[in-house]
């Protein structure tokens, strides 16, 4: 009986990071690098996005599971946020990866 191996297959792993200035600003650029590179792991930096709408990761790029951070949460807890939001990290990691990161 055989024996199925993540690694038993080498494999190219692709790494990509992309300072975003803001999701909305570069939510599109992210796009076409995922559907012109298509890389394994996508690192985010500078999102600026606050911990309500940190979900965005998984509505926009559904072929890559989100986690990270958001620098927002003080500003956001303790009181309106005023002035231009800033920082922020998200790590998208292609969905069969999953399983071994």
């Amino acid at each position: 009986m055989a024996i199925s191996n993540v690694f038993s297959q080498p494999r190219c792993l692709k790494i990509v990071s992309f300072n975003m200035h803001g999701f909305n600003q570069g939510s599109t650029a992210v796009a076409e690098l995922i559907r012109t590179i298509s890389p394994n792991v996508f690192l985010v930096p500078e999102h600026w996005l606050t911990p309500t709408i940190l979900h965005k990761f998984n509505d926009y790029f559904p072929d890559y599971f989100a986690f990270g951070f958001t620098a927002m949460s003080k500003q956001v807890e303790s009181s309106v946020l005023r002035g231009r939001p800033f920082g922020g990290l998200v790590n998208l990691v292609k969905n069969d990866l999953r399983n071994v990161t």
